[in-house]
């Protein structure tokens, strides 16, 4: 099974309406909350990643979902299973990237077990005061599609490290993803109607069908050199044309249409169906 089939089960089993973004947004209580896992071999390995490497990039990853909903990072817990032979420098390393990679946000607790590999999982929370946030469903006709950040750099650097590479710009950028606070804050504080935005870790591709389709709208973009690639952690978002004047630092690379048969069109071709697009599935296995 891939994620998406999980995914579909699971909601059919769960009428919350919470489900479908990264986040799911608690309006009672303000704020925003989620929770990725970081598991070795599937997600890193010691011998490419340095543990603060492992701490910065399993922090980052899931405040990079909070931004995604227009939320400011807040809090984080961290769930830690850890094999026998990790030792006391390593826990230090790891907690010295988990705090870099918080974005203002706080730990606020946790747990630790034993294992017998690696696995860390973060739970992160924003604030949604003074903020609009935003649902992959949101996206409408007329909408212009904007990002920030290049892509493609993440992808080449997993290659890299696949090919037995182990320094350079681009294995830096897949261990060490930048994030883009500022493209999230100023369009989630500014905008007062509803909006889409998504990070793009599973790569630019798959966040646009997934906003199309959760939108059944049909989204028209450029080709972007690496948009079918991962974990390059920008934003992409899709907004009133009448909205880009009040934010900056951003390109231009499409448009939302209303559903015209297909979810996604990338030059001249149609994507109808989430397989066609050929991207990474996270249940396939090891590395």
């Amino acid at each position: 099974m891939k994620e998406l089939d999980f995914i579909e089960i699971i909601n059919k089993r769960n009428n919350t309406g919470l489900l479908g973004d990264d986040c799911a947004f608690l309006k009672e209580f303000g704020i925003v909350i989620s929770q990725d896992n970081f598991v070795e071999n599937v997600h890193f390995k010691r011998e490419w990643a340095t543990p603060y490497q492992t701490g910065y990039k399993a922090c980052a990853v899931n405040i990079s979902d909070i931004l995604a909903s227009g939320g400011k990072p807040e809090y984080i817990t961290v769930g830690l299973s850890v094999p026998p032979d990790i030792d006391e420098n390593f826990i230090k390393e790891l907690y010295r990237g988990i705090e870099s990679g918080l974005y203002g946000a706080k730990i606020a607790g946790g747990d630790i077990t034993g294992g017998d590999k690696i696995f860390i999982s973060i739970t992160a929370i924003g604030s949604t005061k003074g903020r609009k946030i935003s649902s992959r469903s949101h996206a409408k006709d007329s909408y212009t599609v904007i990002t920030c950040g290049e892509y493609g750099k993440s992808s080449l650097g997993l290659k890299e490290l696949l090919e037995g590479k182990r320094g350079g710009d681009n294995i830096k950028n897949h261990l060490e993803p930048a994030l883009n606070q500022a493209f999230s804050e100023q369009i989630a504080s500014k905008i007062k109607t509803d909006y889409a935005m998504m990070d793009t870790s599973d790569g630019l591709a798959d966040a646009l069908f997934r906003i199309a389709y959760s939108s059944n709208v049909t989204i028209e973009a450029d080709y972007i050199e690496g948009m079918f690639g991962a974990e390059d952690y920008n934003l992409v978002a899709c907004v009133p044309n009448d909205f880009l004047q009040e934010i900056d630092n951003y390109y231009v690379i499409g448009s939302v249409t209303n559903f015209d048969g297909c979810f996604l069109k990338i030059g001249d071709k149609r994507y109808s169906n989430y397989d066609e697009l050929g991207l990474y599935d996270h249940f396939k296995g090891d590395i």
